[in-house]
């Protein structure tokens, strides 16, 4: 492709969501984002954010929690500043979860997805055909949860044991105690590995690697190294009918632009669409978009 074929280069795209009423990103700054979470205000670092904040100091002193990183990269602790309880339950259109403060600055749920759990559901409820959905790196379930919502047969598969139980609990919650989903923990790319040798096939798939994770057995996940095995691995066990693949990275020294051609070659042997670009949180103060992660999806032609 040259200069003179640019109409043909992918149209990036920034996703954000509308839906919350639970949660707001209300300031960032200073390489920092306050958020509502429910009706708790949390303090973590974000180095995306390397302007100056729009809100006054006395808000943010509102906190009731503050993450505070260390030299290591996920690591640090939370200084609680006011009351807060051990965790609280949050709600996106009907999904309902547990959030917590943890060992790392995360709280259980990334709130910038809720625009890949309304895609998701999208999809699912479109294609008028029961769907069997694998999700890898699941975390504590919410896509999961979405899409069994939407009446999707769900495999969820995280390397936690804890943060599976954390998922379990979140059907309960969310009233999907009887959803067809099958809660794994075990290595994502072992996992795939099994399924094509046992024969299962997919038609939708959700992948959210991490930078740099550890399976149950100690395996180790490195996102550059191991990425294209997983989608050369996740391609052959799709149905022949496939109706979705998402994907998502966060933290990663990648464009959008790395994981739309990485999903372009796995899926160039069916009609579909192809989309990427960034998922973006938008600010209630000054209103502007913070970048969150990067993203990819297919969906089949209608």
């Amino acid at each position: 492709m040259n200069v003179q074929d640019a109409d043909h280069y992918p149209q990036l795209t920034l996703l954000t969501v509308k839906g919350w009423q639970d949660y707001e990103l209300l300031d960032s700054g200073n390489g920092k984002k306050l958020e509502r979470f429910g009706v708790y205000r949390l303090v973590r670092p974000e180095a995306e954010a390397i302007w100056q904040p729009s809100l006054p100091e006395r808000e943010w002193k509102l906190a009731h929690a503050v993450f505070h990183p260390s030299q290591e990269e996920m690591g640090g602790h939370w200084e609680v500043m006011r009351d807060l309880p051990s965790r609280w339950v949050m709600e996106y259109e009907g999904l309902r979860f547990y959030v917590q403060t943890t060992a790392s600055r995360h709280v259980g749920v990334f709130p910038e997805q809720a625009s890949q759990w309304d895609w998701l559901m999208g999809q699912i409820r479109s294609c008028g055909r029961p769907l069997r959905v694998l999700n890898l790196f699941g975390y504590t379930g919410l896509a999961t949860l979405a899409a069994a919502r939407a009446g999707a047969q769900v495999t969820h598969v995280d390397a936690s044991p804890k943060v599976v139980g954390w998922a379990r609990d979140n059907q309960g919650l969310s009233g999907l105690g009887g959803a067809k989903i099958r809660w794994i923990v075990d290595d994502a790319l072992k996992f795939v590995r099994r399924e094509y040798r046992r024969g299962v096939f997919y038609d939708g798939l959700i992948l959210d690697p991490p930078k740099f994770g550890r399976g149950p057995k100690g395996e180790v996940w490195e996102f550059y190294k191991l990425i294209p095995e997983l989608l050369e691995a996740c391609a052959q066990i799709l149905s022949p009918e496939p109706q979705f693949v998402w994907m998502t990275a966060y933290s990663v020294k990648a464009s959008s632009l790395t994981l739309y051609n990485a999903v372009l070659e796995k899926m160039k042997r069916w009609r579909g669409t192809i989309a990427a670009g960034e998922v973006v949180l938008a600010e209630k103060s000054a209103g502007r978009l913070l970048a969150m992660s990067i993203f990819a999806s297919w969906s089949a032609a209608r």
